[in-house]
């Protein structure tokens, strides 16, 4: 997503309009549909855009049809000619957060804000294990821990592209890959990690993170995929035991065929001597 957060953008929607009503949000679960909506009768041309790109059209109704300029996004031409401009975004994701702006020809008729819900996510680990926080937008985001047991809570790593800053004691411990992944994990570092855009200050994701159990006992492997480095490394120590154990085989074959050969000749001249 490219968010309309500059102060030209946001001082046009609130010098605008002056009243909510008139710049509704429409939040919905990721993946879920999503209707915009827009009630107001226009005899020409209606075209949905995102509201900082008039240009830049997701679809459009005229009084014959009506066309899905971009995938995933579309109108109903039955309820356009009753004055039902809603614009249907049929699979939501976090790309698609925006303001958007239905036209009538060249006048703006309404500007509708969509938001994704927070993605919830609990997770159990062993002590020792990383804790993998899967980054669902490109856009710059902070990650902020909060200390349920503790005063202990704050932004801990600000991810920008492929660029990831984290405080001191976390610098060591963590690593970006297409994940920001936190190394050895302990009992202390339970507590609730929060995904915030930066641009729009819209909570994308919160981990719930429980590392050991709250009896002390273990954990069951659960989440595998959280501990792939451990398995990767078990998978390549197998592999190269038996390789050397394969190789050990062949030079004993080897050996033994040699000796058999050294023995044959060693017999063949004795005997001729005799």
């Amino acid at each position: 997503m490219q968010p309309c957060s500059s102060a030209l953008c946001v001082l046009l929607l609130t010098t605008t309009f002056t009243t909510e009503s008139w710049n509704p949000t429409v939040k919905v679960n990721l993946h879920d549909s999503a209707t915009l909506p827009c009630s107001e009768r226009c005899p020409g041309l209606v075209r949905w855009t995102v509201f900082y790109k008039p240009t830049d059209v997701q679809a459009e109704c005229d009084q014959t049809s009506c066309r899905s300029v971009k995938e995933g996004y579309q109108m109903i031409h039955d309820q356009y000619l009753k004055g039902d401009l809603s614009l249907i975004i049929t699979d939501a994701d976090f790309s698609q957060r925006d303001w958007y702006t239905c036209w009538c020809d060249d006048t703006d008729l309404c500007n509708v804000q969509l938001q994704i819900q927070p993605v919830n996510i609990l997770v159990q680990i062993k002590p020792s294990e990383p804790l993998v926080l899967k980054m669902e937008i490109s856009d710059p985001v902070d990650l902020i821990y909060k200390d349920p047991n503790g005063p202990s809570s704050g932004q801990i790593c600000t991810v920008d592209g492929r660029s990831l800053q984290c405080k001191p004691e976390y610098t060591q411990r963590a690593s970006l890959t297409s994940v920001v992944r936190l190394r050895r994990m302990t009992p202390s570092d339970s507590g609730v990690y929060t995904v915030i855009d930066k641009w729009t200050d819209e909570v994308i994701q919160i981990y719930t993170v429980t590392v050991g159990s709250a009896d002390g006992s273990e954990l069951n492997d659960d989440h595998p995929d959280l501990d792939t480095d451990r398995g990767a490394a078990v998978m390549w120590l197998v592999v190269v035991i038996m390789a050397a154990l394969i190789a050990v085989i062949v030079v004993l074959a080897m050996m033994i065929v040699q000796l058999r050969r050294e023995t044959q000749q060693l017999l063949m001249k004795f005997g001729r001597k005799k």
